[in-house]
């Protein structure tokens, strides 16, 4: 009975793919199953040193760094992030944080992470959109590895202007000495794991990093939904 009463309600309001936009099967959650299987899986997590590390040789010490997926545009991944970010679509940050934390989990990936630190929006960005995107994919993560979210120790000093269609240079300028910390003396020596949406120059996240190294024997990673790398 109760499985009749999801297919009749689903009848009346459809679910739809966050990926493709079709209608999604009872027991299918958020993505369907085709989108599911061709999302293109970096598997950044089971190498040290991968593509993603590389892009920050040089900038920033980092321990580690993994994204779910490679990002494309006009792909899959894009289309999926575009729902988080400009559709309001929480629920797919939420989905697809809780299924990389199983992964990073089981691996043994984030077995001495201590705090997920999500990149902040400025507040007046935030407060437009409702919501921080990469706090939620951070929320995600949390779900299903138990490592706590911590959004107060970073923020942005000033707002910066969207990163689309600028140039790597440009990119680094356009957030250098952006961000800073309040109360790092509770952090010392702690692994601190930056989280982000997208990461294509690295720039917002080396801006990140340059300010948590503050912090007294701190170690930073990155992770993130996806990478153009």
């Amino acid at each position: 009975m109760l499985r009749f009463l999801e297919d009749l309600y689903g009848l009346f309001f459809p679910r739809n793919c966050a990926g493709c936009g079709k209608n999604l099967f009872s027991n299918e959650e958020y993505l369907c199953a085709l989108c599911l299987y061709q999302l293109p899986k970096t598997n950044f997590h089971l190498a040290e040193d991968n593509m993603l590390m590389r892009v920050f040789w040089g900038r920033v010490l980092l321990q580690k760094a993994a994204s779910f997926y490679y990002f494309s545009k006009g792909g899959l991944v894009q289309r999926m992030i575009h729902q988080l970010k400009y559709k309001d679509n929480q629920e797919i940050g939420l989905y697809i944080g809780k299924l990389y934390g199983k992964v990073l989990r089981e691996s043994g990936f984030c077995h001495d992470f201590d705090f997920l630190i999500p990149v902040p929006l400025h507040r007046k960005r935030q407060r437009k959109r409702g919501y921080n995107q990469s706090e939620v994919f951070a929320r995600g993560l949390a779900e299903t590895t138990g490592i706590h979210v911590e959004t107060r120790l970073l923020f942005r000093v000033n707002a910066s202007t969207t990163q689309t269609r600028k140039s790597k240079f440009m990119r680094w300028k356009n957030v250098e000495q952006l961000f800073d910390i309040k109360n790092p003396d509770a952090f010392h020596g702690k692994h601190l794991v930056l989280i982000d949406d997208v990461i294509t120059t690295g720039a917002t996240l080396e801006a990140c990093a340059h300010a948590l190294e503050k912090i007294e024997g701190v170690k930073i990673s990155v992770v993130s939904i996806a990478s153009v790398s």
